[in-house]
C-alpha cells in the first residue's frame, strides 16, 4: 500500500500522486502514468508492481487540473468520462505535472517512465520533450501516431496490440518507419491488454510486456 503526495509544479499548480515504495534501498525510479480513468486501483497496483521490483514509483494524478482526485473503472459511462477530461487538458501542462513526478523520483537515483494507453501518449512526448529520464516505455498511446516525426531524447520501447480497434496498423507501421531506432513491440491483443480489470485483458501479451519492460528498466536505470 503506497502514500498519497502533493507535488508543486514548475507553474505553481498543486497535483497529487500515488507513491510506492521498495522494501529496500530504490534501485532507481519509475513514473507511472495513467489512462483515462485516473490514478485508480489498476494503476495503484501497477505502480505497486514495480516498487516490489525495487523501484521507487509515482503515479501522478494527471487530471488534477481539470478535475481533483478523478478516479473511475471501466464501463462505457466511465470511458466517456475520461474521454471528456482528456479534451480539457493542454499537453504543455500535463508535461509540467509529469516533469514534477520526475523531478520527485530522481531522489531514488535515475528515473524510468512507463505509461498506457494516453498516458503512452504522454510517455512518448516526456521522452520527445522532457529531460531527467533515462528510459521510457509506452503502452498502446494512439496519439504517438501523430508524433511520430518527434525523436525521443532517451532511449524508448513501445507497445501495441496488433487487434486494437483505436489505433489501426497502418499507424503503428508509420511510426517504425519514422523512428528505425525505436523497438515496436506487436502483440496478438487489443486495446488496454495489460489491465486486468478490462475486458480486453491479454495475461500472456501483459506478461510479455511487462518482462520486456523490466528487463529495459533494469538495462537503463542500474547505477
Amino acid at each position: 500500500m503506497g502514500d498519497i503526495i502533493t507535488l508543486k509544479t514548475k507553474d505553481g499548480v498543486e497535483i497529487s500522486a500515488y507513491v510506492a515504495k521498495p522494501a529496500g534501498r530504490p534501485r532507481g525510479a519509475v513514473v507511472v502514468l495513467q489512462e483515462i480513468f485516473g490514478v485508480n486501483s489498476h494503476i495503484r497496483s501497477v505502480a505497486d508492481l514495480y516498487a516490489s521490483h525495487g523501484y521507487l514509483v509515482v503515479a501522478p494524478a494527471l487530471f488534477d487540473r481539470v478535475e481533483k482526485n478523478f478516479e473511475v473503472g471501466y464501463t462505457p459511462e466511465d470511458m466517456q468520462l475520461g474521454f471528456a477530461l482528456v479534451q480539457k487538458t493542454k499537453r504543455e501542462k500535463t508535461l509540467l505535472d509529469i516533469a514534477a513526478a520526475i523531478d520527485y523520483a530522481k531522489q531514488a537515483g535515475k528515473v524510468g517512465l512507463v505509461g498506457y494507453c494516453w498516458g503512452g501518449t504522454m510517455a512518448y512526448a516526456s521522452a520527445c520533450q522532457l529531460s531527467g529520464l533515462s528510459a521510457v516505455a509506452g503502452y498502446y498511446g494512439g496519439g504517438i501516431v501523430a508524433m511520430k516525426d518527434e525523436t525521443p531524447q532517451v532511449p524508448t520501447i513501445l507497445h501495441f496490440g496488433e487487434l486494437d480497434q483505436h489505433i489501426p496498423m497502418e499507424g503503428v507501421t508509420a511510426v517504425k518507419s519514422a523512428q528505425p531506432k525505436v523497438p515496436v513491440y506487436l502483440y496478438h491483443a487489443d486495446h488496454g491488454f495489460n489491465c486486468d480489470q478490462r475486458g480486453s485483458y491479454d495475461k500472456p501479451s501483459a506478461e510479455l510486456a511487462r518482462t520486456r519492460t523490466l528487463e529495459f528498466f533494469a538495462s537503463h536505470l542500474s547505477a
